[in-house]
């Protein structure tokens, strides 16, 4: 990919370097608390997406899948079974059985009064008659006919020649006639053309250009240079007010960290963390082995109950057996 050179900068003149020094103070005085606010603003709007609107909807996201989305699919899918069961099937049965009946009870007649009725009827009462009517009849008038057609073509061309012929003749000469008026009028037309050109080019076009080169051209080269140097100094001034909002957020953060970052760390890591180990390790651990025990033998107690309790009903099912 070639690089696109850039143009050669046109040398500044004394207007340049007298406008771009005050516009560029005065640019920046006003760019820099904009460009301050806009900064806070924008590290506010990032911080409340990631701290509260991205958890939230995370959380709002798989609230729905559970109780809408999951709840919808189960419900869908046994629905379409009932419709299948009740409704498909049935009417897949019904259908096939009225396709039997419609092929047996009219297909097949309607094909046997097909071939062995409408087709010799059509071959033998239309299609051999009108046969021999086209071949003995038809075909003869029409070789008359276009023997007659023949003979009036040529008539009629010969009379369209010999017309055509004079007709060309009378507009050779109204063309010639207008060939010459055409002339004339050209000539005239010209002459008048340029006679109010140079009308035109001494009343307007002379002084439009005086005034175009003495007073617009000079006045566009003003605006022009006013207005690159006010967008100059507004990039500069944004860019300049971007490292200043950086400086500054820097020291913020500093600041935050030395002021309530690195004591939280502190209070964390000599407090608060050797008491939550202390907690996991004296309470919560021995509450999580007894609860496991208790709950494995609360297991093994109703499965021990379910057993004896089925072994029962087998036991007085039997005993009714043998009783019959």
């Amino acid at each position: 990919m070639e690089l696109q050179q850039q143009p050669p900068r046109q040398p500044e003149g004394c207007l340049t370097v007298a406008i771009r020094i005050p516009v560029r103070i005065v640019v920046l005085v006003l760019v820099v608390p904009i460009r301050l606010i806009w900064d806070v603003l924008a590290a506010t709007a990032r911080a409340i997406h990631r701290t509260l609107l991205r958890p939230t909807g995370r959380a709002l996201k798989w609230l729905g899948h559970t109780l809408v989305v999951v709840p919808l699919i189960y419900l869908g899918r046994g629905l379409a079974w009932l419709v299948h069961t009740l409704v498909v099937v049935p009417l897949v049965f019904l259908g096939g059985c009225l396709a039997w009946l419609v092929r047996t009870l009219v297909v097949t007649p309607l094909t046997w009064l097909w071939r062995w009725l409408v087709v010799p009827l059509w071959r033998y009462g239309v299609v051999v008659p009108a046969t021999w009517v086209y071949r003995h009849l038809f075909t003869p008038l029409g070789h008359a006919i276009a023997w007659v057609a023949v003979g009036l073509g040529a008539g009629v061309a010969w009379v369209a020649s010999a017309v055509w012929a004079g007709l060309a003749w009378v507009g050779r000469g109204i063309g010639r006639l207008a060939a010459g008026g055409w002339e004339g009028i050209a000539w005239l037309a010209t002459g008048i053309g340029k006679a109010l050109v140079r009308v035109g080019l001494i009343l307007f076009v002379v002084p439009l250009g005086w005034f175009w080169r003495r007073v617009l051209t000079p006045v566009g080269h003003v605006i022009a240079v006013v207005a690159r140097e006010v967008a100059d100094a507004f990039g500069h001034a944004w860019r300049i007010a971007g490292q200043i909002s950086r400086a500054v957020g820097r020291g913020l953060k500093w600041l935050g960290w030395q002021l309530v970052g690195r004591p939280v760390r502190w209070v964390w890591r000599t407090v608060c963390a050797p008491v939550v180990h202390w907690a996991r390790d004296v309470l919560w651990a021995p509450a999580a082995r007894a609860a496991r025990v208790l709950g494995a033998s609360a297991a093994r107690a109703a499965r021990e109950a379910l057993a004896s309790a089925r072994e029962t009903v087998r036991r007085a099912l039997g005993a009714a057996k043998q009783v019959r």
